[in-house]
């Protein structure tokens, strides 16, 4: 039974979400385990460090299996996924931060991508930019 004002929320959003803002919510979560992790290893907390990007990592692996292989862009980004997580394992085992940034710049700009694919898929593209100044 869920208790928590925030889980129901948390569960209700899950329930009523298309794919699209599933995906964005998986990348929101990576993201947010890994700046955690970061966190845990500016404070020389270990133990937050580890678990945060253990979480990063699971949500990646997430991601990983639910590729539909059959196209071509899902081979690619699962190998972006692939070294997006060698990059935390890397950050985790030599607690190095710079790998840490690097694994959450990937994600944040695959996030902005889903962003602008699900926008586009609703009919809601943005307004086109002007060239000519």
């Amino acid at each position: 039974m869920i208790n928590s004002p925030y889980e129901k929320y948390r569960q209700s959003s899950v329930q009523t979400s298309n794919p699209a803002q599933l995906v964005i919510m998986l990348y929101d979560g990576a993201i947010r385990f890994v700046k955690a992790a970061t966190d845990g290893l500016v404070q020389k907390d270990n133990e937050k460090a580890n678990l945060s990007f253990g979480k990063a990592q699971t949500i990646i692996s997430e991601l990983m299996s639910t590729l539909d292989r059959s196209y071509e862009i899902s081979k690619n980004l699962y190998s972006l996924y692939e070294y997006t997580n060698y990059l935390l394992v890397e950050a985790n085992v030599h607690k190095d931060i710079l790998k840490a940034e690097e694994a959450k710049g990937y994600l944040i700009e695959l996030r902005e991508t889903w962003i602008q694919a699900s926008r586009i898929a609703a009919g809601q593209e943005a307004s086109p930019i002007n060239v000519n100044g």
